[in-house]
């Protein structure tokens, strides 16, 4: 069963690079296809691919392509792909974590929490010799790694996530309390 991913990405890859697709030197699951002015790009992560290029006719003839040879089904505009909202509209693509964000409330109990105007207490001092109870340092790392997530929608939490991960190893009761507050 280990083996089964592995090899799916080795028929996938290999798919692509023989009908002209450009694996990305620097996102090895982005692949890049140009034709004159039209160009394609696809996406996959483990069994799901996201796709989109500039001219519809090549966008319909590869969904065709890819349910004959891999039997695909189309699941039509994305809507929701690894905790990202996506609406799409006629103003343009907009990007939410907005349920995921209500995910990580609930797994952390904090969904009757006060809402803050800043993400961190304006002139905290935290300090890795801080006193005070140590909290569970597993519950702390899952929540940074959630916040962590949560900042790709949300960059103006990213320099408080920064500095409250700087206490990973050893977190105390004042780190929890300013990461709840995150």
């Amino acid at each position: 069963m280990k083996q089964a991913p592995r090899a799916w990405n080795e028929r996938i890859d290999t798919y692509f690079k023989k009908n002209g697709y450009e694996q990305c030197p620097y996102e090895h699951s982005l692949y890049i296809k140009k034709k004159r002015e039209d160009v394609m790009f696809i996406a996959f992560y483990v069994d799901d691919l996201i796709f989109t290029g500039n001219n519809a006719e090549l966008i319909e003839a590869f969904k065709e392509v890819m349910k004959k040879e891999f039997e695909m089904t189309d699941l039509g505009l994305m809507k929701y792909f690894l905790g990202l909202e996506v609406i799409q509209g006629k103003d343009g693509i907009f990007v939410s974590q907005e349920r995921y964000a209500e995910d990580v409330l609930k797994k952390f109990k904090m969904t009757s929490c006060n809402p803050v105007s800043t993400p961190m207490e304006p002139g905290i001092k935290l300090s890795k010799y801080a006193n005070g109870d140590r909290v569970d340092a597993s519950k702390y790392r899952s929540l940074i790694g959630s916040l962590k997530y949560l900042t790709n929608t949300r960059p103006d939490l990213m320099l408080s996530v920064g500095i409250a991960s700087r206490y990973i190893e050893e977190p105390r009761y004042t780190h929890w309390k300013a990461l709840k507050r995150i």
